[in-house]
């Protein structure tokens, strides 16, 4: 999961070098939009009013940038749940669930969300935090006594907010794992933080920001230790029973399925190499930092409830959102939660994550509004990159 700081994180299992590309093959290029065209149509839920049903009247901005995607930019399939100001949903696909059998995309189906993991593993570490078990001052070691050293690595030097802001300068475990290794192999989380302790530090803790998986694999093995509970239940338990997230769940060991109904996942390497069916995967090296499997719609609800005080004590909500800048993107990072500025003024609030097969954006506004934009490949193209976020922007902007 590397960092990109002009455009903010980019948060695959593997670290890959280079300028994005568009490198979908000209076989699965043709074969993508013959497929899709046919299947570029948004969805109404039960809830959309009778304005929303109005506006379907003239061009939707938010299916023509989905559709973008899939014409022009190669996604097998892009999808988007967006809610407005009052609650009401629209739910969009795009392209073609399965590129073998050209079977349509699911109604809100289930993806893996990569690092958006990341921000439930912060609210549960400052869920901790409020009830008075963790100390967002106090050092790894604290919790971790002599487990974080290497290479100019001391975890005595390394504060928890350190950890879950990406300043503590802790290598990427990530770049070392190959597709085979993340495809097939199960992870246990201190052997990911072996890899990354036989790598020298990126910087100095607190010298700058730098985006780390390996800094929420030492967030989760802190909840462990200071709960004495698997990572997977303490979310679980805290987050997705209590705002009622019914699609959501933390892959159990072993499980390289996603359980409901899903658009297929798709992943390239090389870069310029053909597209691969990666839907099963063992995702055990995300763990704490990219493990979790969700919906567009249950994204929106998480982020809407952490944003509206439902997760959290306001005085830890506002530790979550104090922020550093991220390079010159205009993207802002706090504690698992990012911030982004939107074309018609103001931010929006969430984080987004990618894992081979899937990338997931979105998040939601301080009045209510909220989307998630998924797309069942990570795109390798500056452009379609920015199509991504354009879709975003148009739907909270629309």
């Amino acid at each position: 999961m590397r960092a990109r700081t002009q455009q903010g994180p980019r948060s695959s299992i593997r670290q890959q070098g280079g300028r994005r590309r568009r490198t979908v093959s000209a076989a699965a290029s043709m074969a993508i939009g013959v497929m899709a065209l046919a299947a570029l149509t948004p969805l109404a839920s039960s809830a959309a009013s009778a304005s929303a049903a109005v506006a379907t009247a003239r061009p939707d901005t938010v299916q023509q940038a989905l559709n973008t995607l899939v014409r022009d930019d190669g996604m097998p399939a892009a999808t988007a749940s967006v809610k407005d100001r009052n609650g009401h949903t629209r739910t969009y696909t795009a392209g073609v669930g399965d590129l073998a059998t050209g079977s349509k995309v699911p109604r809100g189906g289930q993806v893996r969300i990569g690092s958006n993991t990341k921000a439930f593993t912060a609210v549960v570490v400052l869920q901790l935090v409020g009830e008075g078990k963790i100390d967002l001052g106090a050092d790894v070691d604290t919790y971790l006594p002599g487990l974080v050293r290497g290479k100019g690595i001391d975890g005595r030097r390394i504060t928890v907010r350190q950890l879950l802001q990406h300043t503590s300068g802790l290598p990427e475990y990530g770049a070392y794992i190959d597709d085979d290794e993340l495809r097939n192999r199960y992870f246990e989380p201190r052997e990911l933080l072996d890899i990354a302790l036989q790598h020298k530090a990126d910087a100095a803790p607190g010298e700058k920001w730098g985006y780390s998986n390996t800094n929420y694999l030492l967030a989760g093995l802190i909840v462990q230790k200071v709960t004495g509970r698997p990572l997977a239940e303490e979310i679980d338990r805290r987050i997705i029973k209590r705002v009622g997230l019914r699609h959501t769940y933390f892959p159990t060991p072993g499980d390289k399925t996603i359980r409901e109904p899903h658009p297929r996942g798709y992943h390239r390497n090389p870069a310029d190499g053909p597209l691969r069916d990666f839907t099963a995967i063992d995702p055990s090296a995300g763990w704490a930092a990219g493990q979790l499997i969700s919906t567009d719609s249950d994204l929106n609800r998480f982020f809407g409830a952490l944003l509206a005080g439902r997760l959290l004590p306001a005085a830890q909500l506002a530790e979550m959102r104090t922020t550093v800048p991220v390079g010159d993107s205009g993207m802002r990072y706090g504690l698992g939660l990012t911030s982004r500025p939107l074309s018609c003024g103001g931010v929006y609030w969430g984080h987004g994550g990618d894992i081979p097969g899937y990338e997931t954006r979105g998040g939601v506004t301080e009045d209510g509004r909220a989307v998630n934009v998924t797309v069942t490949s990570i795109p390798t193209e500056e452009a379609a990159v920015q199509h991504v976020k354009d879709a975003v922007d148009r739907a909270l902007c629309g």
